[in-house]
């Protein structure tokens, strides 16, 4: 296995944006050829974060396959789980595959403020301290 030149806490944050990806690379009973490897340059090279599926049974092979995909394209190994490896080599070019803390889509109540029902908030409206419901502003 290459070394990895990356945090466990980013890796596992990869590994974590890899779960819903699906394989865009297969690598067929031919192994691993100039045409494949040329194949998973380009979608590193646009997605970063990208799936292989290796076909055959045979584990050491694929080992054998990842390493080498690692290390004549300079990716890092992220996870290797069956038949499925997931490799990532950062673009500086392209945006981050991982979202940002400020892109946080969940609404944030203050300490303060009174837990105001999914219903009144979808009427519009909102609870006071005192459990009063009033228009909300």
């Amino acid at each position: 296995m290459p070394t990895l030149t990356i945090t466990t806490q980013l890796r596992n944050q990869l590994r974590a944006a890899a779960h819903a990806l699906r394989p865009v690379v297969l690598i067929g009973d031919n192994g691993l050829t100039e045409a494949v490897l040329k194949e998973i340059n380009v979608h590193l090279t646009v997605h970063q974060l990208i799936k292989i599926r290796v076909a055959g049974d045979d584990r050491e092979a694929r080992k054998a396959i990842y390493d080498q995909i690692c290390s004549e394209l300079s990716a890092e190994p992220i996870h290797h789980i069956g038949k499925i490896l997931t490799v990532y080599r950062q673009n500086p070019e392209r945006p981050s595959v991982l979202m940002d803390e400020s892109e946080n889509t969940r609404a944030v109540r203050k300490p303060s403020e009174p837990y105001t029902p999914k219903k009144l908030a979808a009427a519009g409206l909102k609870k006071t301290k005192s459990g009063k419901v009033r228009p909300n502003r």
